[in-house]
This record gives C-alpha cells, structure tokens and sequence, in this order.
C-alpha cells in the first residue's frame, strides 16, 4: 500500500524573512499595480457614465468662456483619461497608507550588515 507522505517531508525549508519578502516584492507590485489600476478602470468608466448621461460634450465651456472646440470622442476620451487617473491616485494612497510599519520600514542592508571597527 502506498502511504500519504507527510506535510512535514513536502514542505519546503522554511526561508528567513528578507529572504521572502526579496522573493515577493516583485510579484507584488504587479499584483498591487493591477488591484490599484483595474478597479480603478472599472470606475472611471461608470463615472464617466454617470457625469455624461447629465452633460452634454457639446455643452461644455472653458471656465464660463468659449464653449470647447473639441470633437465629442475627444471631450469623452480626455474626461475618462483625467477620471481614471483620478481614481487611480485615491486607489495607490489607499494602497500606501494601509500598509504595515514593517513593510514601509525595512531595515538598510548597508548599516546592518557593517560592524564597526571597534
């Protein structure tokens, strides 16, 4: 009959902290960029919705001045453009200030590696 191995003999050796967050640090700020960029794709297009289905592109005025001279693509191009970048600010804020102190504070390996030579 043929056994279940144990846990313990399929594991992987456990690796040292700075060791796995060097591993993960790569991986993560791609999986940070697409969870900051995605949502905020999503939104930036139903904002952009929303703002639109109230004003009309061809309404539009420079500050109370000349009514803008644009083509409608562009007015909607530009608008979801400056939403999504809107959105994508607030989301890497959100992203920055949740994380640990640990995380922001990573120790210098210059000053920690060197012993003084006294």
């Amino acid at each position: 009959r043929w056994s279940r191995p144990s846990a313990r003999a399929t594991m992987r050796p456990r690796r040292g902290l700075d060791a796995t967050r060097a591993a993960t640090s790569k991986v993560s700020v791609k999986r940070q960029a697409m969870a900051i960029l995605w949502p905020a794709f999503l939104m930036a297009g139903v904002l952009e919705a929303m703002v639109f289905a109230v004003v009309d592109p061809g309404d539009l005025h420079w500050f109370g001045g000349p009514a803008l001279d644009w083509p409608t693509q562009a007015v909607y191009s530009v608008t979801f453009l400056i939403f999504w970048g809107a959105m994508t600010t607030a989301g890497a804020l959100t992203m920055l200030l949740s994380r640990e102190a640990d995380e922001v504070n990573l120790p210098d390996p210059v000053t920690t590696d060197a012993a003084p030579d006294s």
